[in-house]
């Protein structure tokens, strides 16, 4: 985010104390104080403590976790050491014991935006592209496809750096496809979302010898590491600026996270084989996007895998079935394909000569050639209030 435009969103009860911080703000410039009706993430949150120190640190706890707000700062004229001690283990970066001095909370704000200056300096701010791909059904090869896209994109010399994240949210199997032994995923992130910027998510992101930085699914669920709405949309929103492509492998699932997902993407690869089981639930899913109004129809292309031009069903009896135009066909190539996965090789690195390694090398040239779409839609109810 630019230097000038980090948000802070005051919780603080006494009139004359918010004033006071909302002018120490003002003069300290590179802040811009939210509303209380204003949505959207905070980069701080200044929070005043009352007399029920517990509900509200469980309340601030909520915040970081979710994602809702990067840092807080307490100020308090409770001067226990246990409550300092529990401001300090939900991640507080500072604690403002009444009174206090303003040059004191002007120190705190001028370390506050050089933390946040040099996370920014250590990558380049982009706009990248966030590209998700579902299946119309299990067993299409939607891995395959964001493997191969991913790799292929990350190999282009006008791409300096692609993301690969796995949304399956069981037995997840991108490491496999590119044999790396990861030491992180997502669940991390659930689990330290107060801390997630540049710098964390680099560290955390396993790198193929392709280059592609890989975030792979948990190998087991729980509690702690479930994602949510909320936790999925300000991973993106970094990982956007971080990445010139973000290819996500979204599996086959419609909940909330996978309409998060579809909110935030430029584009949705529906990946289909010519079989009336897959054209089937293709059908569907397109139904049910169109009666959800999301995502738009021109953000949606079909891509059929496994395709063969002696097929029962021909490219031009599927775009009449589905009432939309195939927009891309990869060959069945299985024997090709499934030797470069059980060597755990991208296809552009086990067998680069091949028909299908130079679809996807074209696939990934229109994928770097479709334009980003200018206004977001989402559906109200996962939207916060």
């Amino acid at each position: 985010m630019p230097e000038d435009n980090l948000t802070v969103k005051l919780e603080i009860k006494s009139p004359k104390l918010k004033s006071r911080f909302e002018k120490i703000l003002r003069s300290a410039k590179g802040f811009n104080i939210q509303g209380p009706t204003s949505k959207g993430l905070s980069n701080l949150l200044i929070f005043e403590l009352g007399d029920k120190v517990d509900q509200e640190f469980q309340f601030v706890q909520d915040l970081l976790n979710i994602g809702e707000v990067g840092e807080v700062f307490f100020v308090s004229d409770h001067s226990d050491q246990a409550v300092l001690l529990q401001a300090i283990r939900i991640g507080a970066r500072e604690f403002f014991s009444l009174p206090t001095e303003d040059e004191e909370i002007k120190h705190a704000l001028k370390a506050f935006k050089e933390r946040k200056v040099k996370v920014q300096g250590t990558v380049s701010v982009k706009d990248g592209k966030i590209i998700n791909i579902i299946g119309s059904k299990g067993g299409v090869g939607t891995t395959t496809v964001a493997v191969n896209l991913a790799v292929s994109l990350a190999e282009k010399k006008n791409v300096q750096s692609v993301a690969l994240i796995d949304m399956n949210l069981l037995f997840g199997d991108i490491p496999l496809f590119l044999e790396i032994e990861p030491k992180y995923n997502w669940s991390e992130i659930t689990k330290n979302i107060s801390r997630l910027d540049d710098t964390f998510l680099k560290n955390i992101l396993s790198v193929d010898a392709s280059g592609v930085c890989v975030l792979p699914s948990p190998s087991y669920l729980s509690d702690q590491n479930l994602a949510t709405p909320a936790i999925m949309e300000r991973l993106l929103l970094v990982m956007r600026r971080m990445f010139d492509f973000v290819v996500i492998d979204g599996g086959q699932s419609l909940g909330s996270i996978s309409l998060k997902i579809l909110e935030l993407s430029d584009t949705l690869l529906l990946v289909s084989n010519l079989t009336l089981p897959c054209l089937s639930n293709t059908n569907k899913l397109l139904r049910t996007f169109h009666d959800l109004g999301f995502p738009p129809k021109e953000n949606i292309k079909l891509v059929i895998n496994r395709y063969l031009k002696k097929s029962d069903i021909s490219i031009k009896d599927a775009e009449t079935t589905l009432e939309k135009e195939i927009f891309w066909t990869i060959a069945n190539d299985y024997q090709t394909a499934v030797t470069a996965l059980n060597r755990g090789k991208a296809l552009s690195q086990f067998a680069p000569r091949e028909a299908i390694t130079n679809n996807f090398r074209k696939l990934a040239d229109q994928m770097i050639s479709e334009p980003k779409k200018q206004e977001k839609k989402g559906w109200s109810f996962l939207r916060r209030h």
